[in-house]
């Protein structure tokens, strides 16, 4: 249900914004310049390709060498990771001159993994919520348990991290998946829903009801799924899939316009779903 790679992907990458004398903002050009420890000589810096992913790197870099805090260092990983997938695309390009260009760009990309792996070192024994679940998805067992032990606490209160932790229990005990990720949904804040967050949670939860047979709630969040433009079942699978009555098809319809309205005011909350009819 949520592979590695999904699991990571949905660890939030924000912005960074810089200001500098007179509420001016340094270039990037100007931050390389300035600051030999961004290390922009490995990052191509005079290619036409991934440079919105390079610039977004640099500042982040830029961010991280002023805090060293452990989240900015994350952020900086997944900036790499993000510079990373543009280049394996733009070094496949053959260039129509300068055939340097694709040497150039393997060698940015090579640099790539290095920064990673050195600052997924540094990150080793950070005990932030968000980084010990980054070392989860890369392999780090002993990230899984330091990460499930905080389960309950109130560090993990975020749509994002409750998310992570169903993940871990959607193999183990489908009826505390649904537990979480409708926790996660009732944790959602605007940032979440422009990052399209709400649409992961919306169709894992229409998956996960599915497999665990609560079709009343399964039929409810494929409908969610529909309004919000999701690529779910159409209504004559959703037919064949539940064979629910005209009368119970309105009920359920109207529940879902409920949660749809409550979801988009950021007001979701468990208990506006309908009680799942026991199983025979």
């Amino acid at each position: 249900m949520f592979s590695t790679i999904q699991r990571f992907s949905l660890i939030t990458f924000t912005a960074f914004s810089l200001s500098g004398c007179f509420d001016t903002t340094p270039t990037t050009t100007q931050l390389c310049e300035d600051h030999s420890e961004l290390q922009c000589d490995q990052l191509n810096m005079r290619d036409g390709q991934c440079l919105n992913q390079r610039d977004a790197l640099i500042l982040s870099r830029f961010t991280t060498l002023k805090s060293q805090n452990d989240l900015d260092k994350l952020k900086t990983i997944q900036a790499t990771y993000q510079y990373q997938s543009c280049l394996t695309s733009a070094a496949q390009i053959e260039p129509i001159t300068a055939k340097e260009i694709k040497t150039k760009r393997s060698e940015a990309l090579i640099h790539t993994y290095d920064a990673i792996d050195l600052l997924s070192i540094e990150l080793k024994e950070s005990k932030e919520p968000k980084v010990l679940y980054y070392r989860w998805s890369t392999g780090d067992k002993s990230a899984l348990r330091k990460f499930l032990q905080l389960e309950g606490s109130r560090s993990l209160e975020t749509a994002e991290l409750q998310y992570a932790l169903a993940t871990f229990y959607a193999l183990r005990n489908g009826n505390k998946t649904i537990t979480l990720l409708n926790h996660s949904l009732e944790l959602l804040t605007k940032d979440d829903y422009k990052n399209d967050f709400h649409a992961t949670i919306i169709k894992s939860l229409a998956s996960i009801n599915h497999k665990e047979q609560n079709t009343e709630h399964a039929y409810i969040w494929a409908l969610v799924g529909k309004e919000f433009d999701l690529q779910v079942s159409s209504q004559q699978q959703l037919d064949l899939l539940y064979s629910f009555s005209d009368a119970e098809k309105q009920k359920l319809q109207q529940a879902s316009e409920v949660i749809v309205k409550s979801i988009k005011e950021q007001k979701f909350s468990a208990q506006l779903l309908p009680k799942v009819t026991e199983k025979n």
